[in-house]
């Protein structure tokens, strides 16, 4: 969503001005903090401080609010939509989940913009404009984004990112309600590795869910989830379930994670040799281990309903369309796959031959 033409550069304009909007924001909450217990004779300084601060903070503040407020409208409108097609049934929806250098601006073709502005057009605004944007970008580039700064972790510094997203869904769902549709939103928080992780994000997004009810004087039937995509998720899923109301495993990055493979660079690089010469019996991103993912998935599963009975759980990736990985998927107690649409029938088929068997087994 956040990758059509149209908004792609309204979200750069979010993330780019993220970063120091934030460190403002953190700078001018501590020079308030502290401003109760500074002495009568530094009063006046530590008050000048703070101005200074809440002054340099309101331009970078104002550019970042106006971009989330510009996304705010477009995409209440898509969640209105999906919603009210879905209506009576639930609709799980992921908070933004993908690596940041997916949605900015390649660093290498801006440095080649930076490089030939310094010789056509030394001193112009425009070379100011794109070295700034350069430093920016630059400033965000991780060594391995896969492992960098994504899913929740990106909602924990910079909160105001997933509160627009969930305003979004929550305002939909609001209209659907006083309009006489039934909107079931389930929320899913990404990428958790600590229950802490998790807390701190819901307790958030809890208090805007509360704002859009109170604002719209509709009761709305919504829930708030998580993704395991990290090994050590599983390990402390009782936990993480305390809080949870459903889990999905996103299995495509906790295969990354288990593996240890770059799941690109494996692809291209030897994935291929080591199943066409029997060091793995299939290419784990389109057949899901079942000696190594699935023994921890089976692990997050007991103990996340050891702590929730009633705990709803299923999978999204690739998996979710391969009728070998259905059949494990059922064989662990999990409620649903996510396929892609053109691999739904075949993961209906799957986990309809999954249940049959099942149900042979038991009464055999």
């Amino acid at each position: 969503m956040f990758r059509q033409a149209e908004r792609l550069p309204i979200f750069r304009r979010v993330i780019l001005a993220a970063p120091e909007a934030a460190r403002l924001k953190a700078t001018v909450t501590r020079l308030r903090t502290g401003l109760d217990q500074v002495s009568n004779d530094r009063r006046a300084q530590a008050e000048a401080d703070l101005a200074g601060a809440e002054r340099a903070m309101a331009e970078p503040w104002q550019t970042y609010s106006e971009a989330l407020e510009e996304l705010l409208p477009i995409q209440e409108s898509d969640f209105y939509g999906i919603l009210k097609a879905m209506t009576g049934l639930p609709v799980i929806i992921r908070l933004l989940d993908p690596p940041l250098h997916e949605l900015l601006p390649k660093y290498d073709e801006l440095l080649v913009e930076v490089v030939e502005l310094r010789h056509t057009s030394p001193g112009s605004a425009e070379l100011e404009e794109r070295e700034a944007l350069l430093r920016t970008v630059g400033g965000l580039r991780e060594s391995n984004p896969m492992l960098g700064l994504r899913g929740c972790r990106l909602g924990i510094l910079y909160p105001e990112i997933n509160e627009m997203q969930v305003k979004e869904i929550l305002q939909a769902a609001a209209r659907l309600t006083a309009e006489g549709f039934e909107p079931h939103p389930e929320i899913m928080i990404p990428l958790i590795g600590d229950p802490r992780e998790l807390r701190r994000v819901q307790e958030q997004l809890v208090g805007v869910a509360q704002a859009v009810m109170k604002a719209t004087g509709q009761e709305i039937d919504y829930k708030f989830g998580t993704m395991l995509e990290i090994p050590r998720a599983a390990f402390v899923a009782d936990q993480i379930a305390e809080m949870a109301e459903f889990f999905s495993f996103g299995t495509n990055d906790l295969t990354q994670t288990v593996y240890g493979f770059s799941r690109d660079d494996a692809e291209a690089k030897f994935l291929g040799y080591y199943v066409e010469h029997g060091i793995l019996p299939s290419n784990p991103f389109q057949v899901l281990d079942r000696q190594g993912v699935g023994a921890i998935m089976r692990t997050a599963v007991e103990l996340g309903r050891k702590t929730r009975p009633d705990l709803e759980i299923g999978i999204c990736g690739e998996h979710g369309g391969d009728p070998e990985s259905i059949a494990f998927c059922h064989e662990i107690g999990l409620n649903y796959v996510s396929a892609s649409p053109f691999r739904a029938p075949v993961a209906r088929l799957a986990a309809a031959q999954a249940a049959v068997a099942a149900r042979a087994r038991d009464e055999g």
